[in-house]
């Protein structure tokens, strides 16, 4: 059994999800520097499948992907780091509300009056960092999934746009709410929004993938999100659910513009709408030289004998073949 498998069930026995994979490749799939749209994969790709169901999820499948650094054999990337940060903030978190220092917190929390009146835009920054101690249990939960979904997303889009993509949901929440804090102050801390967005991104590549009772990732995606709007409309938490939407569609729109996502019409026909047109420039007709006609038709049909006499005529492209058959004609009229 490899260490991902083992690594793997362990967690899910431990969150209490049982998982199983019934596709190895997403819709759109990004594979050796080009796109695979519904075409079967053969050779190698095969026996990568068969190690992308016993690894879970997938394969990396981004040039940018590298794991940052290594303790032993075991590669330590992003997201391991990211998971390591946030449960070292958790636990300092607990020990600083254990010795009543806890109002230390206050200034590391999102609130909207301290960005916009006294420049604290720290808070931009570490509101995602403050962890409840009564919240613990189901941090452990999160950074689980943290763990497992955010990895298979930064193996598919690689390093750099998995960094963008975390500062993306970390920002552009915070960035709307201190704008809504013009009107209504708005406070938030903890990260349960950000980490959904890294699963939204996760199901926007493989939405097909069966989780838990068989039911596919996109259907997964939006009951939660089905069920945690409704929460947040029960409490009239509006701030708070405009922090999830906003994580929503900006991880699925940042996964869309890499080309990642699934097949959608209407986003295709949204993309070519506002696409740059291509300009178009009249280039005038260059006609030959004299000197040109005179020229050695031996010498510019010598590259293609060549592969002729090595790779039979069944080897010329269809350029070399007209090529071939204008120098056929030049040297027919020459001789007449």
């Amino acid at each position: 059994m490899n260490t991902n498998k083992h690594e793997s069930e362990e967690g899910i026995k431990l969150a209490g999800i049982f998982i199983h994979v019934h596709s190895c490749l997403p819709r759109r799939r990004h594979c050796e520097g080009g796109f695979i749209r519904g075409a079967p994969v053969v050779s190698l790709a095969q026996t990568q499948c068969a190690a992308l169901i016993e690894s879970m999820f997938g394969v990396t499948t981004s040039d940018d992907y590298r794991p940052v650094a290594w303790m032993g054999r075991y590669p330590v990337d992003v997201t391991t780091m990211l998971v390591g940060v946030h449960v070292a903030a958790a636990i300092l978190t607990a020990i600083l509300v254990a010795f009543g220092a806890g109002s230390i917190l206050a200034w590391l929390q999102f609130d909207s009056a301290a960005v916009l009146y006294s420049g604290q835009v720290w808070r931009l920054f570490t509101y995602a960092f403050v962890h409840a101690p009564s919240g613990l249990l189901w941090f452990a939960v999160e950074m689980y999934l943290l763990f497992v979904f955010g990895r298979e997303v930064e193996r598919f889009i690689g390093r750099r746009a998995y960094i963008g993509l975390y500062l993306i949901l970390l920002v552009t929440p915070a960035a709307l709410l201190t704008v809504w804090g013009l009107w209504q102050r708005s406070a938030v801390a903890g990260s349960p929004a950000l980490h959904f967005g890294i699963f939204v991104a996760f199901a926007t590549i493989y939405p097909r993938t069966e989780l838990f009772l068989r039911i596919m990732t996109k259907w997964v995606v939006l009951i939660l999100a089905a069920v945690y709007t409704f929460q947040l409309l029960a409490y009239h938490a509006w701030s708070d659910l405009m922090v999830v939407w906003t994580s929503i569609g900006a991880a699925f729109l940042f996964i869309e513009m890499l080309g990642a996502g699934p097949e959608l019409p209407w986003w295709d026909a949204l993309k070519t709408r506002f696409a740059p047109r291509p300009k178009f420039h009249v280039v005038p007709k260059i006609h030959p030289s004299r000197s040109a006609e005179t020229d050695d038709v031996y010498t510019s049909i010598d590259p293609i004998l060549d592969k002729i006499s090595k790779s039979g005529v069944g080897s010329l492209t269809a350029s070399e073949r007209r090529q071939l058959d204008r120098e056929r004609e030049r040297l027919l009229k020459k001789s007449e």
